[in-house]
């Protein structure tokens, strides 16, 4: 039986831990971490496996089959070279890294070994994705406005912009990813402006990062894009996480990792388009027979990524990877090309 090894058991690692131990046909063999009372707590929850504290310690002892690396943005490098250097396919979740030179060296190593190696963009793996990608095929899109808003994680490290990326590239990374994925274009320039000031040192101390951004983005295709992201909730009223996708006849509500909700694709719906009006002081009113159709989510997208990896490895097959190592690293550098733009007030161009 195959072995996996999980390093960082976090918040994130209990995550991936959740599916592991549905999966029968692998061998949950060592979880590490720096406190050795959390690695003690998920071999206690796996019902299997050795704790370590250090992770070379751990590939000498078990001479794993897989490894999934879950330590926050600025632990990466040491463990994913050391990992290469052996051999041991991986997944490990995003960010690659904050520094895209060592993301890339890190793309460059995996090809090279020829490896199989992913990144934890699960949204991708949504069952809702086959709809969305099928309106925008039918529905040329000229226009996306897109929002992630949500509240402070409960890590330490979050908090500070050098430590975590900031929102953009810690979380709002996902709608980024997706934005790739969905449209299947590639991002030309991006252009951010961010704020602080809302959330206070006397609400939440040792806090140093944006509270809310806004970014203009091109797309090679000629797509443009609105992309507004902040973490000043203060509950679940007022949190979103949505990308509406508009054409010249329909639009799709994209609600991540939920449901797709579109409007204009059924005879009723176009008809009740048609009903829309701009009156004489500008105001634009629209039909209140707006029907739509909506489709959930059918699936546990999460499961369905780790399984698929696992799957890969067992198989040595990594085309239904659909979050590949080197296609992650794109999504980061697109990441951090928005803090590059917040931090020069200049248009970025998107380098790969």
């Amino acid at each position: 039986m195959k072995k996996l090894v999980l390093i960082g058991c976090g918040g994130i690692g209990a995550y991936h831990l959740e599916h592991f131990v549905q999966f029968k046909d692998i061998e949950l063999a060592g979880f590490c971490d720096l406190l050795p009372d959390r690695a003690e707590d998920f071999v206690r929850r796996a019902g299997s496996g050795k704790a370590y504290t250090d992770f070379a310690a751990m590939y000498d002892e078990i001479q794993p089959d897989m490894a999934f690396i879950c330590v926050p943005p600025t632990c990466h490098g040491r463990i994913e070279f050391e990992t290469i250097r052996r051999g041991i396919p991986f997944f490990v979740e995003k960010p690659l890294a904050l520094d895209l030179s060592l993301a890339k060296e890190l793309v460059h190593q995996v090809e090279a070994k020829g490896l199989i190696a992913a990144s934890g963009f699960q949204c991708r793996y949504d069952s809702i994705n086959d709809t969305a990608r099928e309106f925008i095929a039918g529905n040329p899109v000229l226009h996306v406005a897109a929002s992630r808003v949500g509240g402070i994680p409960d890590a330490p490290w979050w908090n500070v912009k050098s430590t975590s990326g900031g929102q953009l590239v810690e979380q709002t990374i996902h709608q980024l990813d997706m934005l790739r994925y969905l449209l299947q274009s590639e991002p030309d320039t991006v252009y951010s402006v961010a704020s602080r000031g809302y959330i206070t040192q006397e609400e939440n101390p040792g806090y140093f990062t944006d509270d809310l951004s806004t970014t203009l983005i091109t797309f090679q295709n000629g797509v443009t894009c609105t992309m507004m992201t902040g973490c000043y909730s203060l509950n679940g009223a007022s949190w979103d996480s949505k990308m509406t996708f508009g054409s010249r006849s329909a639009r799709m509500d994209y609600h991540l990792c939920d449901k797709v909700s579109m409007f204009g694709v059924d005879e009723a719906d176009q008809a009740a388009e048609t009903q829309g009006t701009i009156a004489g002081d500008g105001t634009q009113r629209k039909s209140e027979s707006e029907v739509g159709v909506t489709v959930k989510s059918q699936v546990d997208f999460g499961l369905v990524c780790d399984r698929t990896f696992v799957d890969a490895v067992l198989s040595g097959d990594a085309s239904r990877v659909r979050s590949p190592y080197g296609d992650a690293y794109k999504s980061v550098a697109f990441a951090l090309a928005c803090n590059q733009s917040m931090e020069t007030g200049m248009p970025v161009k998107v380098v790969y």
